[in-house]
């Protein structure tokens, strides 16, 4: 009779190819038909309307409710005229996912289909089982949804899908996005400022993102009998295949047909909805891919991603594939990231971390420049509890990801560049010196978009015209570690804006007074710049003492949220108030912790329901054999030497796992949910991980093939 495991490979076997059908042979004949934007807008509202609505989207400005009913109604028929049935408030919980409520246009005491402009704008969802760290309790449930008119409305599933905020009765942020248009307004207050020093025509600057997304792929079946990865994400066991991603063979590979034909249909998905994905192509690890949209505004490229997210999870079911997008579903693997491409760009069309031709331009791109390296130096622990989580402790520092070490790759060019600017700044400028000349910043335009060093182990890379924070986590909602960027560029603009303007007060010619502030930024901050290999040894080193942080777990790294100076930090610029980052930290800690507590029970079951039960069974097989070779007279030692050998690992692996289960239950008594969630990283993960699958990898090797109970590595990843 074939086993669970045999059956799931059988199932696979049979598999055909699902081919994806667009709509239409050019991508302009369906982008966006399913995006209620300014065109359908346009198309289907008054025209002052519209102008209303158009101001509101450009300039935050509050929509009147009359304004709104016009809206609805609007919607509402363009919504049916698709097929869409139900309408939701579409927010994004401190869950770290997305959620949504579905209500029926469908009035059944009038028997017609209603939607008006004060459901358009707020609703009222249940708040009480959503995360709140203490913010409100069970009893106290309410909670309000308030519609982001800067991010457009969609059909998802034949469902209208308004993207919302989402906030306490009190008004406290219960969610990614209200922090994220806050800092959104923050550093384009800043930036502005700095911009209006060389172009007083900039009135506004626009944090923009570009998402890479990687993930895996496994089959369906092969997915389902694996439980680890259906509770935890992750497989806790697996003996590395002999052939895995040594050859490097993989990255940028042809693409798997079924997966291609996988890609195909939801990137088709996509752009109904109005995401630009532009790239798709096999990453590092077997099984592993990544797919990349086109940069956005902020805001709606963080909505874009969660839903890109949604896509891939519902068009997987089609194909019978199943997308995993944990940092390290695999051991021994590369794991995931989600790569936030940042730069700024004003309304004037100008990427302000694009170097130009012009000598002026340029000293605007070195006061970016170097105030995001000066705020990366001074906030790296905040930028590193920004993408901690349970996932991507396995992956950070695991030779293939940035270390926990927060630091910046800038390439040799910018880099003698700041050098030159910091050891030269003092030069006299003679009358008719050229000083963008005399201080090198007329080099700068040598520096073109790819002719940019790469460098694939640095957490937050300058790469041409923009900075990549690769730290991020693949399961992350950009939101989080984007609000921890704007803010703390933002301050640090503030900062230099300041000085600036002292400088300028005491006699200083306006480019002599900035580049004087930048030599001092450069100085201050360039212990956070490095060139080298961040996965090596020596980095670790150097960095300790070069004085750079290395916070190796998310419950140590998560304590920052609650510094002064964070709450300081984030209360100066309006963003969290002390309240809303206390209950974000302890939501994250709470999260960090049943996470590994399931990844610790996983293990348990798997171990004593599972492999010991399947590794007994074989033993009496060897049993038997040695038995038999005896009665023979023939050498039965190495059929001995391998049923002790078993022996040895179920012994070990029972009093590991007894042991974990009691210091589960040792750290549970404790109160103080900080120190809980370091015990939970110390006493369980640390002190048994890594023994229990030491022992499981082993009975892996030693027990039959076929009588091995899980799914292994080499079955679910090398998809055709």
């Amino acid at each position: 009779m074939a086993t669970l495991r045999q059956k799931a490979l059988m199932k696979v076997q049979g598999r055909s190819k699902v081919n994806a059908v667009a709509p239409s042979l050019k991508i302009s004949d369906y982008f966006g038909s399913h995006v209620f934007g300014l065109k359908e807008m346009q198309e289907t509202l008054a025209s002052p309307v519209f102008k209303k609505v158009k101001t509101a989207i450009e300039k935050g400005t509050k929509i009147d409710m009359s304004t709104a009913d016009e809206i609805a109604t609007a919607v509402k028929g363009w919504a049916m005229s698709k097929g869409a049935t139900h309408y939701t408030h579409w927010f994004q919980p401190l869950t770290g996912s997305t959620a949504e409520k579905h209500d029926t246009f469908f009035d059944a005491m009038s028997g017609m289909e209603r939607f008006k402009g004060s459901t358009l704008v707020q609703q009222e969802p249940d708040a009480s089982s959503f995360p709140n760290g203490g913010i409100r309790t069970t009893f106290e449930a309410r909670g309000y949804t308030a519609w982001d008119p800067s991010s457009p409305i969609f059909i998802f599933d034949q469902t209208l899908c308004i993207p919302t905020i989402f906030v306490s009765y009190t008004g406290e942020a219960l969610d990614f996005k209200t922090p994220l248009i806050r800092s959104t307004e923050a550093i384009n207050s800043a930036a502005v400022e700095i911009c209006q020093l060389f172009d007083r025509n900039v009135k506004k600057v626009n944090p923009s993102l570009g998402v890479e997304q990687e993930y895996f792929v496994v089959d369906r079946a092969l997915y389902a009998t694996r439980p680890d990865l259906v509770m935890a994400g992750r497989s806790v066991f697996g003996h590395n295949p002999a052939r895995g991603q040594q050859l490097d063979d993989h990255y940028f590979g042809s693409i798997p047909s079924r997966v291609k034909e996988y890609m195909k249909d939801f990137e088709i998905e996509a752009l109904k909805l109005g995401i630009p994905v532009s790239t798709r192509h096999n990453e590092v690890a077997p099984g592993q891919f990544e797919v990349a949209p086109l940069f956005e505004d902020i805001n709606k490229a963080t909505d874009h991603n969660l839903l890109l997210m949604e896509v891939m999870e519902k068009v997987a079911e089609k194909h019978g594939l199943k997308v995993l997008f944990h940092e390290k579903p695999f051991a021994g693997l590369n794991g995931s990231g989600k790569h936030n491409n940042w730069s700024l760009i004003t309304d004037t069309g100008v990427n302000l971390f694009q170097p130009s031709n012009s000598a002026r331009e340029n000293l605007q791109f070195l006061c970016f420049l170097v105030a995001t390296i000066k705020a990366v130096y001074e906030n790296a622990d905040l930028l590193r509890a920004s993408i901690a989580s349970a996932g991507n402790d396995f992956r950070l520092g695991a030779n293939e990801a940035p270390p926990a070490i927060i630091s910046i790759f800038l390439g040799s060019t910018l880099t003698s560049i700041l050098d030159e600017l910091e050891k030269n700044g003092n030069l006299k400028i003679e009358k008719g010196d050229n000083m963008y000349m005399k201080l090198g910043i007329s080099k700068i335009p040598e520096i073109i978009l790819d002719n940019t060093d790469r460098n694939r182990t640095s957490p937050f890379a300058f790469t041409g015209n923009k900075f990549e924070f690769r730290a991020v986590g693949s399961t992350a909602n950009p939101a989080g570690p984007m609000t921890a960027l704007n803010v703390i560029v933002a301050d640090v603009l503030q900062e230099m804006k300041k000085d600036i303007d002292k400088e300028i007060s005491g006699g200083k010619e306006k480019k002599l007074a900035i580049v004087n502030v930048l030599r001092k930024y450069i100085k201050d901050s360039k212990k956070v710049r490095f060139e080298g290999d961040g996965y090596s040894e020596e980095w670790a080193n150097e960095a300790e003492k070069r004085g750079l942080s290395n916070l190796k777990s998310t419950a140590e790294a998560l304590d920052v949220l609650i510094s002064k100076k964070v709450t300081e930090l984030y209360g100066k610029h309006k963003v969290l108030n002390e309240r809303e980052l206390h209950a974000r930290h302890e939501i994250r800690l709470e999260n960090y912790i049943m996470k590994v507590q399931i990844e610790s029970r996983v293990m348990g079951d798997l171990a004593l329901n599972h492999i010991i039960p399947t590794a007994i069974l074989y033993q009496n097989k060897l049993i038997t054999n040695a038995n038999g070779l005896k009665g023979l007279g023939l050498d039965n030692s190495a059929a001995i030497e391998t049923i002790e050998e078993i022996s040895r690992h179920i012994e070990s692996l029972k009093a590991d796992v007894g042991n974990m289960i009691e210091a589960r239950k040792r750290v549970n008594k404790e109160d103080d949910i900080a120190v809980k969630a370091k015990l939970y990283s110390s006493d369980v993960k640390e002190a048994f991980f890594d023994k229990i699958r030491y022992a499981v990898d082993k009975l892996e090797l030693l027990v039959d093939d076929e009588s091995w109970p899980l799914v292994k590595y080499r079955e679910m990843l090398f998809l055709k």
